[in-house]
């Protein structure tokens, strides 16, 4: 079912941490999206939570040219028809359902859908989907439950999101069933206040300090 999966595939080639970001001002959709790049976040994921979501989005595409960007907070068909108007490269859902999967493979818009059991991740993967959102993460035990669903289906890779922090990610990203990770935690709500980019651009690099020592491990 799914296609144009390659993308996720990238992604997954290495370990990554996806900053997960809500843009109330379109003005600031650039220079946050910079300062994260520069401290080497190529990845990034603009939610559907706000009205300046896509219009973020899009200006991102445009503009910053070493940025892959997508949407998160997918619940519905005409979701990813406006990530795909928006230029976004991929798109990420808290959830999955059979028609989300179904629009995905027929828009070709790769998708990281959301699961929270091991049924949702047979049936999203068996769908063809290699990367799945866990969500939420934090609350469902994080490590330990991702450790506990690595022996039943060992083949399944996964991008916990929800709670997680600089102090907690490193943890989760070190399993061999977990390529990538998403939050919040390197965009600090008072820098993101003041405008204050780069002291962003210092909280990711911290972070990806943190990832290429695991890398490199």
């Amino acid at each position: 079912m799914a296609t144009n999966q390659g993308l996720i595939r990238k992604l997954t080639a290495r370990k990554q941490v996806i900053p997960v970001l809500t843009v109330d001002d379109p003005d600031d959709a650039l220079p946050l999206a910079q300062a994260l790049v520069s401290a080497g976040m190529r990845y990034l994921e603009v939610t559907l939570r706000t009205e300046a979501a896509l219009d973020a989005v899009r200006m991102i595409a445009g503009a910053v040219h070493r940025a892959t960007v997508g949407v998160g907070t997918v619940t519905r068909r005409s979701d990813l028809e406006r990530a795909i108007r928006a230029r976004a490269a991929f798109a990420v859902s808290p959830g999955t359902t059979a028609d989300l999967l179904v629009a995905s493979g027929e828009l070709g818009l790769p998708l990281i859908p959301g699961v929270a059991t091991p049924s949702e991740a047979m049936a999203a993967a068996e769908a063809g989907f290699p990367l799945l959102k866990l969500f939420p993460a934090a609350p469902l035990g994080a490590a330990d439950y991702l450790r506990a669903l690595a022996g039943p289906l060992p083949s399944v890779k996964f991008c916990p999101t929800g709670g997680l922090t600089f102090d907690t990610f490193e943890e989760l990203l070190a399993l061999p069933n977990v390529p990538c990770v998403g939050g919040s935690w390197m965009v600090p709500k008072a820098a993101l206040e003041a405008k204050d980019w780069d002291a962003v651009r210092v909280s990711a690099k911290k972070t990806q300090d943190k990832v290429r020592a695991l890398r490199d491990a």
